[in-house]
């Protein structure tokens, strides 16, 4: 999903001057570490747009003719170090006009929250003004109050690319209640409650062989069986996984080996507690689950799973996240050959998920 930064030009982008109209080229005094800063929010995939009151533009007060060429040279500055923008949008009323554009209203914005593809949770406003703060809330999506000596653009770009990966998803059917919340980047506050304690067990080899933190709260009905609270599981933790990814950018994507649909070229095992288990995946966007046996399940339950659901667990969680991923477990004690399972898929996940730069891991460009 489209990532965006609404700005604020003047008092961000530029120093906005004593008399608040930078309406001649001298005025033009960019704001420190603005190019570069932009440049880097640009890589981690987002998409920059800017948005202005500029009070009585077009007026004897503030003629276009004393505009336009400041503002032209703050626009070709930035494009020519590559730093560039979807739209420019302006409101030229004043106050006192009582119009539906002058931010915080949400006039220049509406084309943008009609459009419900783009990713609220991660877009921001970045502005001096408590009005730009107020747009951004107006808007659903976080604000960053630009404050050169506090919150300055180094800053903000180390906050907004370094940010945690988290996510929540709630699930609600008529046979389960979950909510799974994920923090890909701090692996210190899981915790499980599904009702089946070694199912919780095996969340929690996901959550610290991956590296991850996963929050787990279900309630199912598992007076009829757990079928159904172990399959929603996985499905809303392999949404909140996905969701948590965000665009994807600068992952490792690879897990283990390299699976490619259906083919799956072995390079190692894996062995834990003596059990031959390796597990490979691809966060690729192409849903694919393959799981395979040396042996079978030696017992049918292990406390209150069933073996049977261990796959079906894992197919769910596939579907819902968009993975390719291959799992093939040797004969042993049922106990072992499921929690090796849990482990290397845990361990195949955190390479994929580990973030090197903010390169998009996909020639065709999108996963």
């Amino acid at each position: 999903m489209k990532k965006y930064l609404f700005i604020d030009r003047d008092g961000t982008l530029v120093a906005e001057p004593a008399d608040e109209q930078v309406d001649s080229c001298d005025k033009v005094v960019f704001e420190p570490y603005v190019i570069p800063a932009l440049l880097k929010l640009k890589d981690c995939g987002y998409t920059l747009v800017m948005v202005s009151n500029q009070d009585g533009l077009g007026t004897p007060s503030f003629p276009l003719e004393t505009f336009n060429p400041a503002h032209r040279l703050i626009v070709d500055t930035l494009e020519s170090q590559g730093v560039d923008f979807e739209q420019i949008l302006i409101c030229p009323h004043t106050k006192e006009d009582h119009c539906q554009c002058r931010k915080p209203e949400l006039g220049l914005v509406m084309s943008y929250l009609k459009d419900l593809s783009w990713d609220r949770e991660h877009s921001y406003f970045i502005g001096d003004r408590d009005s730009d703060v107020q747009m951004g809330a107006n808007m659903g999506i976080g604000s960053l109050r630009y404050n050169r000596n506090e919150l300055n653009w180094n800053a903000i770009a180390e906050k907004i690319c370094g940010a945690h990966r988290t996510a929540v998803v709630e699930r609600v059917t008529r046979e389960t209640k979950i909510r799974i919340a994920v923090d890909l980047d701090d692996p210190s506050h899981s915790s499980f409650d599904t009702g089946m304690g070694f199912f919780d067990h095996m969340l929690d080899q996901i959550a610290t062989h991956g590296g991850i933190s996963i929050e787990a709260k279900v309630e199912g009905d598992l007076e009829v069986d757990e079928h159904h609270s172990i399959e929603d599981t996985g499905i809303a933790l392999g949404e909140a996984i996905l969701k948590a990814l965000g665009d994807k950018r600068g992952i490792g994507r690879f897990g283990f080996v390299l699976p490619m649909d259906e083919v799956y070229a072995e390079v190692f095992q894996n062995r834990l507690n003596e059990d031959g288990v390796t597990a490979a995946l691809d966060i690729s966007g192409r849903p694919h689950c393959e799981f395979s046996f040396d042996g079978e399940f030696t017992r049918d339950h292990a406390g209150q799973m069933p073996a049977q659901m261990v796959p079906h667990f894992f197919e769910s969680l596939a579907v819902a996240m968009g993975l390719t991923l291959h799992l093939k477990v040797s004969s042993g004690n049922c106990h072992h050959q499921i929690e090796a399972l849990f482990k290397a898929f845990g361990r195949a996940l955190r390479q994929a998920l580990a973030r090197n730069g903010h390169e998009l891991p996909s020639s065709k460009g999108k996963l």
